[in-house]
This record gives structure tokens, sequence and C-alpha cells, in this order.
């Protein structure tokens, strides 16, 4: 029979036998996003990733999973495992559009994923060719109207097709779309005179803004930008009721460790509101500010409804 004291000394050498839980991270992270290089998601995510791996003491690894309008990377990241090691940085693309956007979706924006931290939003512009011989909406309106069905937009994300369709059906004018897998290819064909128009965040066009290379015309905000103040809304420039902006956000699959989570959450707030950082990001055209896990969770399920209103009243059909 053993006794008492017999059985302590057992645990207590299984006890010390037994490995210890590896504190998270023991390796290198991967941050999944949904555009190619050179958008405005991948270049806040690159500089997010480098301060994030400071804080950690682990490489944080930028990957690139472009296609099906953000689905790709949303189905991978929905399907990694749950461990904190994959995670994505993503946008209202595939968290309040695509499911009225496509007909099936191979994720559930918001059963399949945890939510992290918000990271802030990326207000986007109306950008022409300068070559059009316009200098304002209004302008731009006009020479629609005087060509119909000759004028082309581009897209390479959810925001930029809702807020083209948005604009041909409350301005009255017939504009063709053009869809890209992303915003780099977009911007190119605009610049080479391809393309008439398109709507993009400023982080992706602002140096070719600056360099004279596209036209910026106006936001897409309700109000003026504090990043470019001197750009009328849309609004203000005559088209009636027209607000729409991109937000940014990041999270892992669903069933993250609750430690993880809010670990990541403390980082990436503090990456958020840092002043050097929020200025740095600012420059490149990306407002920064943060949110915890249940505010991203509830912001996104109000978004999601958000989204369905603004395509329905586009006009858009689900593909």
């Amino acid at each position: 029979m053993i006794d008492r004291r017999t059985l302590i000394a057992s645990a207590a050498a299984m006890a010390v036998a037994a490995p210890a839980r590896a504190a998270w991270p023991e390796r290198p992270i991967t941050l999944v996003v949904p555009f190619a290089a050179g958008s405005g998601t991948d270049t806040v995510a690159r500089i997010v990733a480098q301060q994030l791996a400071a804080r950690l003491g682990q490489g944080v690894v930028v990957e690139n999973r472009a296609g099906a309008n953000g689905s790709v990377a949303a189905t991978f990241v929905a399907r990694a495992p749950a461990d904190g090691y994959t995670l994505f940085m993503t946008t209202n693309t595939s968290h309040s559009a695509n499911p009225s956007l496509m007909r099936s979706l191979t994720y559930d924006p918001v059963k399949d994923f945890s939510p992290v931290a918000r990271m802030g939003n990326l207000p986007f512009l109306l950008v022409v060719d300068p070559k059009l011989p316009v200098t304002s909406v209004k302008e731009l309106v006009a020479h629609a109207k005087a060509n119909p069905g000759k004028l082309t937009y581009a897209s390479g994300n959810s925001t930029g097709i809702v807020a083209g369709a948005t604009f041909a059906r409350r301005a009255g004018i017939d504009i063709l779309h053009v869809p890209y897998r992303s915003t780099p290819p977009a911007i190119t064909d605009i610049i080479g005179g391809r393309i008439s128009m398109m709507f993009v965040d400023i982080t992706a066009s602002l140096t070719q803004i600056n360099a004279g290379s596209l036209k910026a015309l106006a936001v897409t905000t309700a109000e003026r930008s504090k990043l470019l103040p001197n750009l009328p809304s849309m609004q203000e420039a005559g088209v009636p009721e027209f607000d729409i902006t991109s937000w940014n956000g990041v999270f892992g699959p669903a069933g993250m460790p609750p430690e993880v989570v809010q670990r990541l959450n403390r980082e990436l707030a503090a990456i958020a509101t840092d002043p050097e950082i929020s200025k740095k990001l600012a420059e490149i055209g990306f407002d920064a500010f943060t949110q915890t896990p249940d505010q991203l969770g509830a912001f996104v399920q109000a978004q999601l409804a958000n989204w369905a209103r603004m395509i329905r009243d586009a006009g858009i059909e689900p593909q």
C-alpha cells in the first residue's frame, strides 16, 4: 500500500518532469494581407509588423495573398491554426462588403475570426487621369454626361467598387467599371491613360498625386479629411449623401487563446497611439486609432449591415 508521503513525492516529481508550457510567442508570426504589395493595407501592415516584432521579440512576416476581393486571404486565415501565429490585417472588403458583393463565400467574417484590434481608417479619394479635361467633380460629371459610356473607373477593392457605383448612380452618369486584382496595377493604368478614374486610398496614391501623375478631386468621407484638408468632400462637390470610409483591423482565426488576443491588443494599441508612429502613418495617409477586441467585434457586425445597405443603394448585384 502506498502511503500519503509517497503519493505527494510522486506528484512533485511528475510536476518537475513535466515540460512547462512555452510562452507565446516562441517563433515568428505571419501577418497576412489580402492585397498586393504596394497597396495601402500592405504599406500600413509593414510599418505595424516592424513595430510589433520589436515589442514581441519575434519576427513578424507580412505575407500578401491577393485575389478574389480579399477572399483568398480571408479563407487562408480562417483555416489556419488558432495559435496566434497567423494574423490577418484586413479591411471592410473582406469583413463588411464581400457578403453582399459575392453570392457565396468560403468563410464567415464573424464566426471564423477572433477580433484582435481596430487599427484605423484609410480615407479614400476620387482620382482621375490628369489628361482628362476636368479640374473638379462637377466638371467630371459634365464630361461624363457629354460622353456617355466612354469613361471608365477602376477598382482594386470593395471600397472602390461601391464608391464608383454610388458615384455613377447619384451623379446620373454612365461609366464603365473595370475591376482589378489589387490597387497598384489599376493606378498604373490610370497613369498610362488606359483608365479614366478610380476611388483609391490616400496611402496607395499620395506619391503619384504629389508627383502630378494622378489628379485628386475629392475625398469620399462626409467631411474633409485632416490628412488632405484642401480637398472638398464628395458632398461638398455636389454628390448628395456620399459618405464612404474604409476601415482597417487585425484578426486571427476563431478560437485564439484569450491571453494571446489580449497581449496582441495591448501591443497593437500601443503602436496605433504612439505619437511618432501615428505621425508616420498619417504622412502616408492612414488615420490610426484603436479599439478593444469586443469593440471591433461589435463594429464588424454593424458594418456588415451598413455595407449591405450601401451596396443595395448603389444597385450592385452580387456576383
